[in-house]
């Protein structure tokens, strides 16, 4: 009874940490001094976002979910999508539209939540292969911007100085070389995890 009880209430608690997630970004005790830094703005509110629209997601009901599964089939559009979102939120002007239009920083918002959601329900379905192609997409992506933010000689963002973007800049390029490193070593271990398991199998039998 007990097992069953926890494994309800996980998926409630996550979608309320989420929840609170966002009303904390939305405080403008912590919304505004967010907002007033670049690095903070791209690299601490957008990864917040999504971990918040991940966590959301768990309390998705079953049959949502069996719907989505069968529209993202190996996570493909998913993360697709993911990937637009992503590629999108590294655009200087969209930072500073974010900031001067409200229905942007809505759509932004909006768009990053999803984008967590979206790579919730579609990275385990995706496998090695697609999350590589995913990841192989992404994080040169990241880096080529975090080169050019480091290499423009005017700022690319009104609203930030030009010190704040070549931060980032280097902030991105060490980001998607750590992510990069990350997942290349759990993708070794499960390799090795499945070698062992395998072996294991052939022995028994």
């Amino acid at each position: 009874m007990g097992e069953p009880l926890v494994a309800h209430r996980t998926p409630r608690l996550q979608a309320m940490a989420g929840a609170a997630t966002i009303a904390l970004l939305a405080l403008p005790a912590v919304r505004g001094p967010m907002e007033a830094g670049m690095a903070t703005h791209m690299l601490a509110q957008f990864p917040l976002l999504v971990a918040a629209g991940a966590l959301l997601a768990a309390a998705l009901p079953s049959r949502l979910r069996s719907l989505i599964a069968r529209w993202n089939a190996l996570g493909i559009a998913g993360l697709v999508a993911t990937a637009g979102v992503l590629g999108l939120s590294m655009i200087p002007r969209l930072l500073d539209l974010a900031l001067a239009d409200q229905r942007i920083d809505a759509t932004k918002w909006l768009a990053l939540l999803l984008c967590g959601a979206a790579l919730r329900l579609s990275w385990r379905p995706a496998g090695l292969v697609v999350q590589g192609f995913f990841l192989g997409n992404v994080l040169p992506m990241t880096a080529v911007a975090g080169v050019l933010y480091q290499e423009a000689s005017a700022r690319l963002c009104n609203s930030y100085r030009l010190d704040e973007q070549e931060l980032v800049g280097r902030a991105l390029v060490g980001l998607a070389g750590a992510v990069a490193a990350a997942w290349l070593a759990r993708a070794a271990w499960r390799s090795m995890r499945d070698e062992r398991a395998s072996l294991r199998e052939r022995a028994g039998a």
